[in-house]
Formats: structure tokens, sequence, C-alpha cells
């Protein structure tokens, strides 16, 4: 099975393209296997770029964990590189299926014929309770107190097709996003788990995050996550609605525009390519 190695800064996925391969037949037990660091390709998750009735391309991805999820901004970025160098799209603005719908992509830089920013619109964020979903009071969910593990944090919760808590701090630690995280992930408030975002707001232009992917462990970057916290940081008033989000990974720039939907223009790297021998997957 042919593969393609690609990031979105930093947060990495094996992707194959299954116009060429065929869809696998344990997709859950590959994407743990490719996902391996030590003993596979090593990324945070598999991404098939998938054939569409409605779109040029349809993109599925699967956490580390073998769990499907619903989106990635900074996979689906890189499934835009890679439709529209491969040829499977046409023009530099075109549609992509996701587990969320249809959004839509536009190439926002080049370096010669490669492809290395793409902008999407990643369409209105989900701000009811039940359909985040969470059983935190509000719609949204805005500066609630959360008991995890004997301490109390403020959460503000969003969708962006999928879950994510986000956490205003003064300083992020390892603590927090290592031990705290994968609590909050697991907490009965979110019966699909969720997304951990843990938050230093640098102006109400920029802010610092890291995050705890649901399925995935820490990743170096999460677009879903880094468009939450716009959301969520304009809903409390700490952010602007045109910001810069540093991640370990990169940088991401992000605008929630008054029309409701949400912006995000980020990087799209290739690493490498090879083939993976065990084809009984």
């Amino acid at each position: 099975m042919q593969f393609i190695k690609m990031h979105g800064a930093g947060n990495d996925y094996v992707y194959v393209d299954c116009f060429r391969e065929r869809v696998p037949t344990d997709v859950a037990g590959l994407a743990i296997a490719v996902s391996d660091r030590h003993m596979g390709i090593g990324g945070d998750g598999l991404v098939l770029i998938m054939p569409s009735e409605r779109a040029p391309v349809r993109m599925r991805m699967f956490n580390a964990d073998g769990s499907e999820a619903e989106m990635c901004g900074n996979a689906l970025r890189c499934v835009a590189k890679y439709a529209a160098e491969e040829g499977l799209a046409q023009g530099d603005e075109f549609p992509i299926e996701t587990g969320t719908g249809v959004l839509t992509v536009s190439i926002a830089g080049r370096s010669g014929p490669r492809v290395d920013r793409v902008r999407v619109n990643m369409g209105a964020p989900i701000l009811v309770s039940h359909d985040i979903p969470t059983t935190l009071p509000g719609d949204p969910p805005r500066n609630v107190a959360l008991e995890v593990g004997g301490e109390t944090f403020e959460v503000t919760c969003v969708s962006m097709g999928n879950p994510h808590c986000v956490i205003f701090v003064d300083e992020i630690t390892d603590r927090l996003v290592l031990n705290v995280g994968p609590q909050i992930e697991h907490h009965p408030a979110f019966p699909n788990r969720v997304n951990v975002e843990f938050i230093r707001v640098i102006s109400p232009a920029e802010f610092e995050m890291r995050v705890w992917e649901r399925g995935s462990g820490e990743t170096l970057a999460c677009g879903t996550g880094a468009c939450a916290v716009a959301v969520a940081g304009v809903l409390t008033g700490r952010l602007d609605r045109c910001v810069q989000a540093h991640l370990r990974g990169g940088d991401l720039e992000l605008e929630w525009t008054e029309q409701g939907d949400i912006f995000m223009t980020g990087p799209a790297t290739e690493v490498f390519r090879g083939e993976w021998p065990h084809t009984s997957n």
C-alpha cells in the first residue's frame, strides 16, 4: 500500500490515496499500526483520501487509537494540497467532503508547483450544548465550572463538528496538558469524549495553545481546536475576531466573521512517501 506522510503545523498523519489504492478492510487496525512512532510510520492518525459524490474528494480520518473522528482542520489542508497537486480537484478553490459536511478550501500559497498554504472555510461553530455534545449548562457553556481530580477549572465548550473544551490559563504546563487533559477527555460531562485546549492569551489578537487531542494524546497542532479557541475567546471577551494562534508545530491565522463562518489559514507540508508492507490491513 502506497502512502504519503504530511503534516499541518506539526499535526502529522499518514495519508492513503484511495483513488489508486483499495480501501483497507480493517481501517481502525491499520490506523493503530501506522501511527505507532516506534514500530510503524509514525503519526497522529490515518487519513483516507477517497472519491465523493458531493465533491472532488472525500476525507475520512482516524485517530491513533483507531477511532474515527469527524474532522481535522490541519489534515483537511493537507488533503487540499494533495488534491490540487495530483489533479484530483481543479482550480484554486474547491469543496472537500468531510465527516461534518462539505467544506470549501482555497489555495493560499505556492512554492513553484507545490502548494504550501491553504485557507479553509471551517463553517459556523456549533454552540448548543446538546449538539457539542456536553451536559454542562449553557448554549454554549461559557466560563462554566468543571471539577476534575479535585480541582475546579473554568471551561468554555464549542464544537467545530468535533467537541472542544477550552481552558484559559495564566501558564500552560505539562501537568495541565498531560495529566488534566486526558481526565477531561474522558469526563462524564462529555458523552463523546472531548478535545482539550489550554490557552495563554498574549493579546486580543494573539494566543498560545497546547492541545490534548481526543484519541491521539498531545499533538503539535489542532486546527479545529484553534478555531474553537477563537470562538471561545470572542464569546468570553478575551480575543478579537481576527487572531493568530501559536501552536507547538507552527502558527495558524483565524477569522470568525460577523456572518458566522470561521476561516483558518495555515501550512500544509509533505514529509515523504513510501510503501506500507502489511497489506493484510
